[in-house]
């Protein structure tokens, strides 16, 4: 079974998360939208548009989106099964989170890892 096909999305916390948005949109160009982050669309080497998009986003320390871990960073990692890959950590004795979700942007699930982060794994919906 694959497990983590890619990245999908790179989630932060910040002390003043509206000035470090304004940071990385005025000095490194990310398009930072309303909702506090970017989704960089991928492209091949030619830069003719591929199927797939990698969000980054800069929450608030009080974000409640990072519990139970204790880190201050959240990596999205692509996965292809989504409830198939929560099984065989659950049977590896890995700590998944009983919580998963799912909707228009596809299959979301938890892990924590050893350390205390947590780890977001989504299957994207068909066709990304």
């Amino acid at each position: 079974m694959k497990r983590v096909t890619g990245i999908g999305g790179i989630f932060f916390k910040a002390r003043d998360a509206v000035a470090l948005q304004s940071w990385y949109k005025t000095h490194l160009g990310i398009d930072v939208q309303d909702w506090g982050g970017a989704a960089f669309r991928w492209t091949d080497d030619a830069g003719n548009p591929a199927p797939g998009t990698t969000i980054w986003s800069v929450s608030g320390e009080d974000s409640d989106m990072f519990a139970p871990g204790t880190s201050s960073f959240i990596i999205n990692y692509r996965v292809a099964d989504l409830h198939a890959l929560l099984q065989a950590l659950r049977a590896e004795g890995c700590k998944v989170l009983d919580q998963t979700d799912e909707s228009e942007f596809g299959k979301f699930g938890w892990v924590i890892d050893p350390e205390g982060n947590k780890v977001e794994l989504w299957e994207p919906p068909a066709g990304q």
